[in-house]
């Protein structure tokens, strides 16, 4: 089950998902990183270190899929965790802290039992989200060169940290670190990593593909440039991310 929340939540969060019990057809799968957090709750174990909140990763993980696990999550957009932190996201790049030390102890108990106690999807969909907003209290907005930034490497003219900077009235320093402050990445690694996740996502529904133009799209230098940022953020060639890739553009199969 998925849930896309309103506002206020709605500019933080991509979305609530809820996975329980299907079969799955691979034992273990290579993630591949996406530049966004991730709160992972496991509602089969009543241990609060089970579950907790996972940073930007900058390199793909694997993970075992199993159909034992009952699974309730949020999927944050990139730079949309940093309200529910009372510490910078740099500082879980690649990290993950528990959901005791999230919120404590008690909190975490109290939100564990509640999630538990609801009878459906939905209705633990909806107190996660309350249990959200209680978090952020008052602390919903990004600093405004971030959100800026976000909205021009993602989609606007702007191609360099330099320029965000200038255009923003902020020192290059002073936007680098409140950068990674809210979003967890540093600005280049952030759009080197957008970059790679538009191009798995243009070839999704290819079966052939001339990766020297795919390069070229992208304003990569050359091939061996794209084959480069493809090994350090999937840990995979271009080739082999296409014969091992799901239906699910940042799961690719483990080979037997």
């Amino acid at each position: 089950m998925h849930y896309v929340p309103g506002p206020p939540l709605s500019e933080f969060v991509a979305l609530f998902w809820y996975f329980r019990g299907d079969e799955v057809p691979n034992a273990k799968e290579r993630v591949l990183p996406t530049g966004a957090v991730d709160f992972i709750i496991r509602l089969d174990s009543a241990r609060t270190s089970d579950s907790g909140m996972f940073g930007p990763r900058t390199r793909s993980v694997v993970i075992k899929t199993t159909s034992e696990y009952e699974l309730i999550g949020v999927h944050f957009k990139a730079g949309g965790a940093f309200p529910f932190l009372r510490f910078p996201i740099g500082d879980l790049q690649d990290a993950g802290i528990s959901l005791g030390d999230l919120s404590g102890e008690e909190n975490a108990q109290r939100l564990l039992c509640m999630l538990h106690e609801a009878p459906t999807g939905k209705s633990k969909f909806r107190i996660l989200e309350q249990w959200l907003l209680q978090l952020a209290g008052n602390r919903l907005q990004n600093h405004p060169a971030v959100t800026f930034a976000m909205r021009a490497f993602c989609s606007g003219p702007y191609g360099s940290s330099a320029e965000i900077a200038d255009k923003t009235g902020y020192s290059l320093r002073h936007v680098k670190v409140i950068f990674r402050n809210e979003v967890g990445l540093t600005p280049k690694r952030f759009r080197r990593l957008y970059r790679f996740r538009k191009v798995i996502e243009a070839v999704k529904r290819e079966t052939i593909v001339d990766w020297a133009d795919v390069a070229f799209s992208f304003d990569y230098f050359d091939k061996p440039h794209l084959i480069h940022d493809f090994r350090e953020f999937s840990g995979l060639t271009p080739a082999q991310y296409l014969a091992l890739r799901t239906p699910f553009i940042n799961h690719v199969r483990l080979p037997d």
